[in-house]
């Protein structure tokens, strides 16, 4: 194997985002091509925005969805904080006036993502799809009537959520344990441009550990609930290069697609997250 090719199949941390379109089943043939339009018109003018350049960014068509890996040279503050202010700001825009809003759900997490050929591969992106298509992100989008929800793993809010930034407020994040179909993990939900939400009660709760009567960690506003990954009614089957301008505990899982498995969503190696603090564009409303 030469140079190129064995550095092309080494493992590179960086921030996988998933992102699904809200009941992308519910639309019909000839209007999906709109839908997808608007959807990579928004993703595209939030990335140029937030200054991210376009060869920092690995994009991959999913039909109803979009999924991306960004470069560690871009801090993950900087897509944590304005690059969702832009994306939110961008899809209200193309929502004003239609008769079918576009709802997007996405999930994000950091972690060691392959690239080859075909496209990107790792635990990371593995955790990012399923917080994107968990049942609490689509019972969230539903009730509140919201345009967009954003879900982040147990160690970026950690890691960085929690240390705040400029567009960054930890207090805007509820927590609860998500069942997924292997095991349980820890997600974080934000309404972006609203206070932290109340998670609706939706699906399973996970048997009782400790002190806690559901065995799941309060969220910001102190509700304690838990989902559980089969349980889903979206009715779109989900499972499993643009141009721009400029857990807790010892929790196995597996997701069926490449067939990888994670264990308390912990890593052994150091995770580096880049952060910058400064002027990151004007502030949106």
């Amino acid at each position: 194997m030469d140079d190129d090719a064995r550095d092309a199949a080494e493992a590179r941390y960086e921030l996988v985002i998933s992102v699904d379109a809200r009941r992308s089943g519910e639309y019909e043939d000839a209007d999906k091509p709109s839908m997808r339009a608007q959807l990579y018109r928004v993703l595209e003018a939030a990335f140029g925005q937030a200054r991210v350049a376009r060869d920092a960014v690995h994009l991959e068509d999913r039909g109803d969805g979009v999924l991306a890996s960004v470069a560690s040279r871009v801090p993950v503050t900087r897509l944590l904080g304005l690059w969702l202010v832009e994306v939110h700001e961008h899809l209200r825009h193309e929502n004003r006036g239609l008769s079918r809003p576009l709802g997007l759900r996405v999930g994000l997490h950091v972690g060691p993502v392959r690239h080859d050929e075909r496209g990107i591969s790792g635990r990371a992106v593995d955790l990012a799809c399923r917080l994107a298509d968990s049942p609490v992100a689509r019972a969230l989008l539903d009730a509140e009537r919201a345009d967009l929800v954003l879900v982040v793993s147990d160690a970026l809010y950690e890691d960085v959520v929690r240390g705040g930034g400029k567009y960054i407020d930890a207090a805007h994040y509820s927590a609860t344990r998500l069942r997924l179909k292997e095991g349980e993990v820890t997600a974080w939900f934000r309404l972006p441009g609203r206070p932290a939400p109340r998670i609706p009660a939706t699906a399973d709760t996970p048997p009782a550990t400790g002190d806690d009567a559901t065995g799941s960690p309060a969220d910001a506003t102190g509700h304690e609930r838990a989902y559980d990954d089969r349980q889903t009614g979206d009715g779109d089957g989900d499972d499993g290069e643009g141009a721009y301008g400029t857990g807790p505990g010892d929790v196995r899982y597996t997701v069926h697609g490449d067939l990888s498995n994670n264990w308390g969503n912990h890593y052994h190696q150091g995770v580096h997250i880049g952060r910058t603090v400064g002027d990151t564009g004007p502030r949106r409303g």
